[in-house]
């Protein structure tokens, strides 16, 4: 029993301690002129479904939750948008030649239609990020659309 009063205090003092490293936010209040929004003329519906289902982890601009404060899920948070920003970052979305969009849109198309995205550890906490079939199908026809658009 004893051991594991030290154990339990040991862990405390260690969580206490890793609260004093914070990490750094994915937050700019900007718009870039290449943002993906911007450059498309996405129609309203889509662009809100997208800012909420997406532009978290896919931009740079991430709405953070609370829990964002508290480590090591904020670490969990920075890899996470890390990742997703250096997969596709929709801020930075005209800077991509055409092919390397046709490829992005092929990529979301597939993704969603497999419903790989949103992930489902995100969808699990943001309920509203959820994409019901319709605006999935609503999503896709428009980057199909978008990506037959391209030279």
């Amino acid at each position: 029993m004893k051991v594991l009063k030290i154990i339990a205090w040991i862990a405390i003092i260690a969580f206490v301690v890793i609260q004093f490293f914070p990490t750094e936010r994915n937050e700019s209040y900007a718009t870039p002129d290449t943002d993906f929004m911007l450059v498309n003329n996405v129609p309203e519906k889509i662009q809100k479904k997208l800012q909420v289902s997406c532009y978290d982890c896919h931009s740079n601009n991430t709405a953070y939750p609370w829990y964002n404060k508290v480590q090591p899920a904020a670490w969990f948070l920075k890899d996470h948008v890390k990742e997703g920003k250096a997969e596709l970052n929709f801020n930075e979305w005209d800077s991509l030649s055409d092919r390397r969009k046709k490829s992005k849109l092929r990529s979301i198309i597939k993704q969603i239609e497999n419903g790989e995205m949103p992930l489902e550890s995100y969808t699990f906490i943001h309920r509203d990020a959820m994409l019901s079939n319709v605006d999935a199908q609503i999503i896709i026809d428009f980057m199909a659309k978008l990506k037959d658009s391209l030279n």
